[in-house]
């Protein structure tokens, strides 16, 4: 009897017909098969609190101790307050988008996973793709402002390090590159690589140590608040409030990174919308109370934009604490630099197993269970940036793709509500539209306040990443494959009836032989010889 040989179904070409369809680039992550998709893979370790204090990590960082002030001096004064208030609401609006689709898709890949699933492959390409430049690069300048406060402390203990080691070429006398902020991300890897429960512990420590620094310092600073220093409490304007918003709004997310760990969480789709919730909330409250004891020891004309905290300590006599706010700014922009690496290191696995990047970055190390082919490359690349750019430079990399993931998530909340009303969501996003659309809004509001320089590099590395999508993704994405072709829904369908059966399988030809069963694997839960 005559073997027939299995033919594979052809992959798409880009120049077919229905190329911007529901068959194209615009087909579907099935939602459905992510429970199942995610048994392997990622060990589930993760708590709770740990998960609180990793989106902590991300939100409580140097800012408490240095944006408060600047926005007070530059732009509201005492309506600093108000500033953080705006920005929390705007911030709480994604929030809650960003809850919804963790307690659905409790998935790693965070934005990138929601909107393939919500608004097509190309877009949810377009996303990861943007994601990938704006974590790595916020690792770089996180690590910069680590290394600044290192070499601070260092000078205030009678510690003098040669001038070449000190920063990126152009930012000082003699500078060549920025060594602490090189080796930092180089750490950060390291401490990722171990495995995702050590790591846990690690940015839990942090966290904690950081807390109680800031109530350590606000606690002091709060016996020598003055009633005066908030009179008159709008004196720029409320413009000047709203202006101060803009500014204040990147020190009040962070929940976005832990999101991207979902299937590291023992109960994801309980546990993280909760999460977020709780810290973002805890956020709040720290923020409002160190606005509240900043302006209350110092006048907002007086305090230095350059270490706001220190100079308000010294003007009310309190100066030895300055150093302590110092350790507490370098543990604070450590777990913020933590959270955003492990938060890309997710991103980049999760597009490796869908296929649009190459496969073998989604095989985890196989006893420590975390991607460490993914993890080695991102600190590498982050510590280069670190070493070698200027902090405005690295930053001016970063605000713009966070903003666009935020307006993007928010519309795919409205898009899945309308097309996929039957998912089971653990949480739901309250007044939809209307908190979705706040969100999308000020998002809008802030990019439109963002400089061309920030606009042209921002276009640059979206027109390459389409193009790798094109050459590469589109081609060997993980939905060609009969299960990919199978779970994505046929143009204009929707979603199955309840209770409804699968589809008979296709008649096999007589002279088809059997295929036996085989061991499904996925490319995140490969087992691999330890020797190699």
């Amino acid at each position: 009897m005559s073997r027939t040989t299995p033919v594979r179904p052809p992959r798409p070409s880009p120049g077919g017909a229905g190329l911007f369809t529901r068959a194209g680039v615009f087909r579907l992550k099935p939602v459905d098969s992510s429970e199942a998709e995610t048994a392997g893979g990622l060990r589930r370790t993760m708590g709770l609190w740990q998960l609180v204090a990793l989106s902590l990590g991300g939100l409580v960082g140097a800012g408490v101790f240095s944006l408060a002030g600047v926005v007070a001096h530059e732009d509201a004064g005492p309506a600093v307050m108000l500033s953080f208030l705006i920005a929390i609401v705007a911030s709480g609006a994604a929030a809650l988008c960003y809850a919804e689709f963790a307690g659905m898709i409790p998935k790693a890949g965070s934005a990138y996973t929601y909107t393939y699933a919500a608004l097509g492959e190309v877009v949810g390409w377009a996303i990861g793709w943007d994601l990938l430049l704006e974590y790595t690069a916020i690792v770089a300048v996180v690590a910069i402002a680590v290394s600044g406060y290192f070499s601070y402390i260092l000078e205030r203990v009678g510690i003098d390090l040669p001038h070449w080691m000190l920063g990126a070429p152009g930012t000082g006398s003699g500078h060549r590159v920025d060594l602490f902020a090189a080796l930092l991300c180089l750490l950060l890897a390291f401490v990722l690589s171990r495995g995702t429960k050590e790591a846990a512990r690690f940015e839990t420590v942090l966290v904690a140590v950081k807390l109680g620094i800031v109530a350590l310092v606000v606690a002091a600073g709060a016996f020598h608040i003055s009633a005066g220093h908030f009179s008159p409490f709008l004196p720029y304007g409320l413009g000047g409030a709203f202006t101060g918003a803009a500014t204040a709004f990147f020190a009040v997310y962070g929940y976005d990174a832990m999101s991207a760990a979902a299937e590291e969480s023992a109960e994801a789709k309980r546990l993280l919308p909760k999460a977020i919730m709780i810290s973002l909330g805890i956020a709040a409250v720290v923020y409002l109370l160190v606005c509240v004891v900043l302006l209350g020891m110092q006048d907002h004309r007086h305090i230095d934009t350059a270490s706001p905290f220190s100079s308000a300590l010294e003007s009310v006599g309190l100066g030895a604490l300055g150093l302590l706010v110092a350790v507490g700014a370098v543990i604070g922009v450590t777990t913020s630099a933590f959270a955003n690496m492990l938060a890309v290191s997710r991103v980049w696995f999760s597009m490796s197993r869908d296929g649009l990047l190459p496969r073998w970055f989604a095989r985890n190390h196989p006893r420590r269970h975390v991607p460490t082919r993914v993890i080695w490359p991102v600190g590498i690349g982050s510590a280069v940036i670190a070493g070698f750019l200027p902090i405005r430079e690295a930053a001016d990399l970063t605000n713009i793709g966070i903003l666009v993931a935020f307006i993007v998530v928010a519309v795919a909340v409205v898009v899945l509500r309308r097309t996929r009303p039957d998912l089971p969501r653990a949480f739901r996003t309250p007044l939809v539209p209307l908190v979705p659309a706040v969100g999308v809004a000020f998002s809008c509001w802030l990019i439109a306040h963002l400089d061309a320089v920030t606009w042209l590099r921002f276009t640059g590395w979206m027109v390459l990443g389409m193009v790798v999508y094109g050459l590469f993704g589109f081609r060997n994405s993980a939905q060609n494959g009969p299960a990919g072709a199978a779970a994505s829904p046929a143009p204009g369908a929707g979603p199955p009836p309840p209770g409804a059966s699968p589809a008979p399988p296709a008649p096999r030809s007589p002279s088809e032989p059997a295929q036996s069963p085989t061991p499904s694997t996925s490319p995140g839960n490969e087992k691999e010889d330890p020797a190699r």
